[in-house]
């Protein structure tokens, strides 16, 4: 008699027929339903009362078998080879323990070990679930500056249309469906085979390298850049005008300045080895899984690392501006988070963070200065500095905001950009235009500062009206603080990523500046979910 995972019974001793060809092929031998067998019903409601999801679904079924049953094979075929491909989307696969799995199918010998493993399946299924659909790590565990809600999927949900659909169907919809997250996975499949041919050869000799320099360190930069793919092979020994293009392209991918020079700091992005560009791509990609969310057909797309603000319609770029961010000081830096922006504010005054207020203006304000500045009730009624004694008061528990009004030398410009949100961040004008000049512009104490913030304001308002810069112009030349409200309100990410794609599909890389990606990929190394090479 063959029992449901095919051992051959004969006396005392038993013939195993291929393990994994049993699992996808074979149901249960005798061909009866679940609910005949108490002892299946028993072991798997035992199994699966831990879980109110769970518990409510197999109830609902009537405890029908998913992954057990004589009409099974499909589902167990689909799981087993995704579970096969875990380790190409940097999961944890240990989780899923895809052997021992498979040697639970062949070890089945009673309905009770059938409900067992009914369940074990499918929590299994649930675990690589929640983690290719929404990520492996819980963010707010690793820096307090990531405060994404993540899209954790509905187990019932996910059962349900396990039952009533194709278990492949499935399976494939799991994966993130932004065109990013297949860039970044064919981005680490290339890196992981040049890891494996030994990397992109010598290091680049630390020099600067100008048109017309020549010698040994020239070639070692070309061959560098040819095995990086930015240069067509070649015999030249000098930096003619093709090796000065193709340094120009590395530039510009990895956010230096494009001036064709092989400087410093060019050098040392080109040596940075390919295993460090893996770790960061590998991080971008959990990045990716914690953003699995409709994004929106048009989106504004703000990458910390990149000093960007970009408007996005159907994944093509309208409009891009260089921004500044968040200092680099644990308690200025920009947080990452997604919300909706519903108006435009011109003419806007400035209320002071309490924050603020404390690390910079307190001492100023308290013994007479920063005249600039108002102090006003909760009416909104400007309070004389003359009536209040500072001495009674500290930063926290001052009755009173301190605002700034509207005007050229306003800290946030002539317009901010609002999608309100707990943590007081938003995009905005600035009078400070020098800062638009530094190469890491991380100055802000938590906003984001634009550099064209008209023309942003612009391309906003011209889903609204004919005549967007007029409307602008118009409402900015009242001198009054106006709100302007977008008709379709659009989504804001704030990201951070140091790996990333070109509209062409380019690898790009920008530097850790806030460390989050570190302390992210060791998370990922603790969880499991990077492979040995990469374990140092």
């Amino acid at each position: 008699m063959l029992n449901f995972f095919g051992k051959q019974r004969r006396g005392t001793g038993t013939r195993l027929v291929p393990a994994l060809a049993l699992v996808l092929t074979l149901g249960f031998a005798e061909s009866v339903q679940a609910q005949h067998f108490p002892a299946f019903r028993q072991a798997l409601a035992e199994q699966v009362s831990e879980n109110s999801k769970l518990s409510a679904f197999y109830r609902d079924t009537d405890y029908a078998p998913l992954w057990t049953g004589e009409d099974s094979a499909a589902r167990r075929e689909a799981l087993l080879n995704a579970l096969s491909r875990a380790p190409d989307h940097g999961l944890p696969v240990a989780r899923y323990d895809l052997p021992g799995l498979i040697a639970a199918f062949e070890q089945v010998e009673s309905e009770r070990d059938r409900g067992l493993l009914e369940a074990k399946v499918t929590k299994v299924f649930l675990q690589y679930a929640r983690d290719i659909t929404s990520g492996v790590l819980d963010p707010r565990t690793i820096d307090r500056s990531i405060v994404r809600v993540l899209p954790r999927p509905d187990p019932e949900v996910l059962l349900h249309a396990l039952r009533d659909s194709p278990a492949t169907s499935v399976l494939r919809n799991l994966i993130p469906v932004a065109p990013e997250y297949g860039r970044l996975l064919r981005a680490r499949k290339e890196l992981e085979q040049v890891i494996a041919q030994g990397g992109w050869g010598a290091r680049v000799p630390e020099a600067r390298f100008t048109p017309g320099t020549s010698g040994s360190e020239v070639i070692a930069l070309r061959n560098r850049l040819i095995a990086m793919g930015y240069l067509e092979r070649s015999a030249a020994a000098s930096y003619d005008s093709a090796l000065q293009m193709a340094v120009m392209n590395f530039q510009i991918n990895h956010g230096i300045e494009a001036d064709g020079i092989a400087g410093p700091a060019t050098v040392r992005a080109m040596n940075v080895p390919p295993e460090e560009r893996l770790k960061s791509v590998i991080v971008a990609m959990e990045r990716e899984r914690w953003l699995n969310i409709p994004r929106g057909d048009r989106h504004i797309w703000v990458n910390l690392t990149d000093f960007t603000s970009k408007i996005i319609d159907h994944d093509q770029v309208t409009f891009e501006t260089v921004s500044v961010v968040g200092a680099q000081a644990d308690d200025r830096q920009t947080p990452e988070f997604s919300d909706r922006m519903t108006y435009l504010e011109i003419n806007p005054d400035w209320t002071l963070p309490r924050s603020i207020l404390a690390r910079s203006y307190w001492g100023a304000l308290a013994s007479g200065g920063a005249r600039h500045l108002q102090v006003v009730d909760a009416r909104g009624r400007v309070v004389p500095r003359e009536s209040i004694n500072f001495s009674r008061y500290t930063p926290a528990n001052f009755p009173f905001n301190v605002r700034q009004p509207p005007g050229p030398s306003n800290a946030l410009g002539e317009v901010k950009f609002m999608f309100p949100n707990p943590y007081a961040i938003y995009l905005h004008d600035t009078p400070e235009r020098h800062l638009f000049r530094t190469t890491v512009r991380t100055h802000s104490s938590g906003c984001i500062r634009l550099n064209d913030p008209r023309d942003f304001a612009y391309e906003l308002l011209s889903r609204q009206t004919d005549d967007p810069q007029g409307l602008y112009h118009r409402v900015l030349n009242s001198g009054q603080q106006t709100r302007v409200y977008l008709d379709d309100p659009v989504p804001v990410h704030l990201v951070y990523r140091t790996a990333f794609t070109n509209v062409r599909g380019e690898l790009n890389f920008r530097n850790d500046m806030y460390g989050r990606d570190a302390k992210i990929f060791d998370a990922l190394r603790r969880a499991g979910a990077v492979r040995d090479e990469l374990r140092i």
